[in-house]
């Protein structure tokens, strides 16, 4: 009888504690080179309601380091297209969830329990003010950095057979496992940490970027 009441216990105090860590340890500064400096460009981070986006200036540099995405039918070298736009997710969960009203049950406990990764790759043009899209300054060697890691991220320049969301972008196949554990917003945090970008320890959530970007990044947030 106390076996099973502690059991129910740990249970229902499971969920309490994965909710405080998503707010406390964001504050807490994770783990990563030191790669401050003036600030040499500006990326942007694209925040919906469960999910970041990280938005690259397409220069020259960039273009070419995506233009293996032209073949997969992302335009990264069309003179309209401004920005590239990179995301990272569960396979199961991130490939059908166009809208909220896509997600299925069968989906959300695959992406909870452990799926496949993989990269959305995607370009806009110009970008309109909206209060969920923030603009970061970064030096030239966190630039260079992130550049790096999120190309490495990329299993694969071979995309997926799937149609998209939109008729501009494309699957890869990534390097990486999702879980509950080690969400969309975890792996954002651990590419900003590798870059040398100062980021929260642990961020499952989408409130925990926005509580890392406030505590840690204020200083380049434009």
């Amino acid at each position: 009888m106390h076996h099973a009441f502690r059991l129910v216990a740990l249970t229902l105090a499971l969920p309490l504690l994965y909710l405080a860590a998503s707010f406390i340890l964001p504050l807490i500064p994770g783990p990563g080179p030191d790669y401050t400096g003036r600030p040499a460009h500006t990326i942007g981070l694209l925040q919906g309601p469960i999910h970041t986006d990280i938005l690259f200036l397409l220069t020259p540099e960039v273009r070419a380091r995506f233009a293996f995405a032209e073949e997969a039918g992302v335009p990264v070298n069309h003179p309209g297209a401004e920005w590239l736009l990179l995301g990272w997710g569960s396979a199961g969960f991130y490939t059908t969830a166009g809208t909220y009203a896509d997600i299925t049950t069968s989906a959300v406990l695959t992406a909870a329990t452990g799926d496949d990764a993989v990269i959305r790759v995607d370009v806009f043009g110009p970008l309109n003010p909206m209060p969920n899209l923030r603009f970061l300054e970064l030096s030239e060697r966190q630039y260079q950095a992130l550049l790096t890691e999120t190309t490495k991220a990329i299993a694969s320049q071979t995309p997926l057979d799937h149609p998209g969301f939109t008729d501009t972008d494309a699957f890869f196949p990534a390097h990486g496992h999702f879980s509950g554990f080690r969400t969309c917003n975890v792996w954002l945090g651990e590419t900003l940490r590798a870059s040398g970008i100062p980021f929260g320890l642990w961020t499952p959530a989408n409130w925990s970027v926005t509580l890392s970007l406030d505590w840690h990044l204020s200083g380049q947030i434009q």
